[in-house]
């Protein structure tokens, strides 16, 4: 049984998707999340953490004098949980070298679009989906790929499309693809761990 920790900032329905696969999907007798960590004190995934009774750590950047330290503080919480994957989950930071180099090709990103395209700095929530509807694209999704020290620039894992409508709204394409991460992020996880074997 694998055990993931969950990197995230805000609402943390991913990370919702992981927990139930774990309890009876694809996941479920593979792996079982066993940490979440999240900078932001107030994000609602702490609260599901709770209600899921998964250990739940908040750590603020404000609090560290730099990156370095403040991802070693990180490192220390998933080394401490035995956490063998990194899942990150709307995690709105660069991963520091150091969690990368500690957990190679095992921290996982998921990204609301078919990368490379609509990906890096600054491309993330609705601003992806407003540059794919600018974009006059037919086609957007989602896409699993490993971490990097850069924005959505690491190896692929899996990719699935969702269909682009003419009368799309920022809303309604961000609804449907977040419904396919849900369903591709543990199917990546699964792709990862019986890679591993």
């Amino acid at each position: 049984m694998k055990k993931i920790a969950v990197l995230v900032s805000g609402g943390g329905s991913n990370m919702q998707a992981i927990i139930d696969s774990s309890k009876n999907g694809v996941l479920r007798g593979l792996a079982e999340v066993v940490l979440v960590v999240s900078n932001k004190c107030g994000a609602y995934a702490l609260e599901r953490a709770v209600k899921e009774n998964i250990k739940s750590v908040c750590i603020e950047r404000k609090k560290f004098k730099d990156d370095f330290s403040y991802n070693d503080a990180i490192l220390k919480e998933l080394k401490n949980s035995h956490a063998d994957i990194v899942c990150l989950a709307g995690y709105m930071r660069i991963v520091g070298t150091n969690i990368i180099n500690a957990y190679h090709n095992r921290v996982l990103n998921i990204h609301p679009a078919l990368l490379p395209k609509y990906g890096g700095k600054g491309m993330y929530g609705h601003f992806v989906h407003q540059a794919v509807l600018d974009g006059r694209e037919k086609q957007s999704g989602a896409t699993v790929h490993f971490a990097d020290d850069n924005y959505d620039t690491g190896k692929m894992i899996m990719q699935k499309e969702v269909p682009v409508f003419k009368d799309d709204t920022q809303e309604s394409l961000a609804k449907r693809v977040l419904e396919t991460e849900h369903k591709i992020y543990p199917l990546a996880i699964k792709k990862v761990i019986e890679k591993g074997r």
